[in-house]
């Protein structure tokens, strides 16, 4: 009962203090119409007519009793005027129109000496024009002084008794010798467009913002030369580091959200030349909506090396799996976590996160409770796959329509070390799952898979080629759920990703190390490769082996030397470079996916099936089969040759990795 009453009492109190501080203001809009009305009634009158002083302020009583009831009724005093929008003017005219009329029926209605039409148009008019006046000029001093400008540095007391307001820029010292706003960082805004100039306004606004605007810049030959907020708009030429420096600019922020991806970069590389630190302002309109931030930020380096992803969803993929139950199993790993955030943005009717690996799955539980709060159902079940009886228990109680199968270990060289755990994991869990699916009449059984399926050199990759045998293989068998499996190459942002690699190396001063410099691969963000999942899954009729067009691929070493670039250094001067071999199970290229010759093609442009024949259910397992007595001896190496034997793709890296394999390969993947 006392918190209440202390908020009841709190919010009095600021009440009381917002009507304080209105207080000078309306005491200035009186004294205006004050002075108006003698102007027009007493000084100026017309030939006919003559007003004496009493009847001047009958008139001011109607006026002002006109005006400031329309001005309540509109909420013109409710707006801080520092802040003022172009809406907030357009208020402040309505009710000042509304009450020309108002005080002109007045004078008609009660018994004084009548005002001719023109004459009381004139007083409001002419009253409205000042109360604009002091408000612009009010909001024109503002963001002066934020702006450091010691033009106006005398008059700051003055206006701080004149308005009964603070400066909050005062406090720092933001107009005296010391400005605070010497201590903010002073920046140069690449974009003049809209962007551009709202990220200006709001740093304006913000008398604690970290940074100053000093100026544009932009190619746009009409804006160049002129002035927006006062700041000049300079043009991107040969010495713009010049004009820079003179304006002691420390920081250049990119403001132009729709630039693509090649141009970026060709700006990022020209302007790191000045010396200055590179900033982007994120303005995502779609996040903004959906409650997303506006914020300064450093650059991902991952977008200045690999094409634009590609977006995939649309709105019939939203609706498949809105009002759905769906279970992600492996949900707090890289691509797991991300099929979290995207199915809970589609409205399902239930989401499950099932992964043995607690911390992520705490992880993106929380993070989606904090985005979503109650609307959005969401249980997480700590378990194995591999426990086939655990797992059961979630898939009975849940009862999901849809299971996107993300669960799995791989890393490549761990994998090669621990086959056996390898095989129970991927194989045995994903045989698990799938069987479970089928049981409880899952309406959709969706796997992630990867490139390294394809044509495997490494554990890893042949046992997700037999997870995509068991998935295509129940599908020729079940007549409750439909399989599918999705391919998708290297994964940027994900903790085994050589990007987060090489960044820490070029910042503990190196040396970059890659295992062989003619080494290349495919990329893609994690974002795309949920995408991709949940639209295939969507458009899977039964049994498809889904594989995205990735685009070109990219050579390690390039992407190293790009890396050191990027970050201001020079590769094998700045920092070294070095081989230090291929790991166990790795080859110097992963097969290219799309051989259009090879695929069929999908609904969407970039995403193809490719035609595999689902194996018999004898002879999966009799393959099954193979893999469990191979398990029982616990050795490694049994494994290994038990499942070379059961995957017919399987080769060893030395096969693939030799000079004349390579070098053609190489030639024809890097065309």
């Amino acid at each position: 009962m006392n918190s209440i009453q202390n908020e009841k009492n709190t919010l009095d109190e600021l009440g009381a203090l917002r009507r304080r501080r209105h207080l000078p203001l309306q005491f200035y809009d009186f004294i205006l119409l004050f002075v108006v009305t003698i102007l027009l009634l007493v000084f100026s009158p017309s030939s006919e007519t003559s007003f004496a002083i009493e009847m001047c302020a009958v008139h001011f009583v109607l006026a002002a009793l006109s005006v400031y009831l329309c001005r309540y009724l509109v909420g013109v005093y409710k707006q801080i005027w520092r802040y003022g929008s172009p809406s907030s003017y357009i208020k402040l005219i309505i009710a000042d129109t509304i009450a020309g009329i108002l005080y002109y029926a007045l004078q008609l209605l009660i018994p004084v000496q009548n005002v001719a039409f023109l004459r009381a148009f004139s007083i409001i008019a002419f009253n409205l024009l000042l109360a604009l006046g002091i408000r612009l000029l009010y909001k024109y001093l503002y963001e002066a002084i934020n702006k450091g400008d010691i033009r106006f540095k005398f008059i700051l007391a003055p206006l701080r008794v004149i308005t009964g307001l603070t400066f909050a820029e005062t406090k720092d010292g933001d107009v005296s010798g010391n400005t605070a706003s010497n201590r903010r960082i002073r920046i140069a805004i690449v974009g003049a467009g809209q962007v551009g100039v709202m990220l200006a306004d709001e740093l304006f606004k913000n008398p604690r913002a970290a940074y100053i605007p000093c100026c544009f810049v932009d190619i746009d030959h009409s804006k160049i030369g002129r002035e927006i907020f006062g700041l000049p708009v300079l043009s991107g030429s040969a010495d713009i580091t010049k004009k820079l420096a003179e304006l002691s600019v420390q920081e250049i922020v990119f403001a132009m959200p729709r630039v693509e991806q090649e141009r970026l970069k060709e700006l990022y590389e020209y302007y790191k030349s000045t010396g200055c630190k590179i900033k982007i302002y994120d303005y995502p309109t779609m996040q903004a909506a959906e409650g997303g931030k506006r914020h300064l930020r450093e650059f991902d380096i991952e977008e200045l090396l690999f094409r634009k992803s590609v977006h995939f969803h649309d709105e019939k993929t939203s609706a498949y799996y809105r009002d759905k139950v769906v279970l992600i199993t492996g949900g707090g790993g890289s691509i797991g976590s991300e099929l979290c955030r995207q199915i809970a943005a589609m409205k399902p009717k239930k989401l499950v996160i099932l992964d043995v690996y607690e911390n992520g799955a705490y992880d993106i539980q929380q993070e989606l409770r904090f985005r979503y709060e109650t609307s959005l159902d969401l249980q997480v079940e700590i378990v194995s796959v591999c426990d086939k009886a655990g797992t059961e228990k979630i898939f009975c109680e849940h009862r999901p329509n849809i299971v996107l199968h993300a669960a799995a270990h791989k890393h490549v060289p761990l994998m090669e070390h621990n086959c056996c755990e390898a095989v129970k994991n991927n194989v045995f869990g994903t045989l698990n799952t799938v069987e479970l699916a089928e049981k409880y009449g899952v309406e959709r059984f969706i796997m992630v898979s990867t490139d390294k399926a394809v044509n495997p050199t490494n554990v890893m990759g042949a046992t997700k080629r037999m997870c995509e045998m068991i998935v295509q293989s129940h599908s020729r068998s079940s007549s409750t759920t439909t399989f599918s499996a999705t391919r998708f190459g290297n994964v940027l942002g994900s903790a085994a990703s050589v990007v987060p690699l090489f960044k820490k190396q070029i910042m503990n001063g190196g040396p970059v190390t890659i295992t062989d410099k003619r080494i290349i691969r495919y990329f893609m963000t994690i974002p795309e490769a949920s995408q991709l999942v949940l639209q295939s899954g969507c458009m899977a009729k039964n049994g498809e082996l889904f594989v995205l067009d990735m685009g070109k691929s990219v050579r390690i070493l390039e992407l190293a030397e790009t890396m050191i670039r990027l970050c201001g250094f020079e590769p094998y001067r700045d920092i070294e470079i070095i081989e230090t071999g291929l790991r166990p199970g790795e080859k110097l290229y992963e097969e290219l996916l799309i051989r259009t010759e090879e695929l069929d093609k999908t609904e969407n442009s970039m995403i193809f099936i490719e035609r595999d024949t689902p194996l018999a259910p004898d002879e999966l397992k009799e393959k099954l089969n193979v893999l469990r007595l191979a398990l029982e001896s616990e050795v490694d190496q049994v494994v290994k040759k038990a499942l070379r034997s059961v995957v017919p793709t399987y080769i060893t890296p030395e096969s693939v990795n030799t000079d004349a394999v390579v070098e053609k390969t190489l030639e024809e993947l890097t065309v």
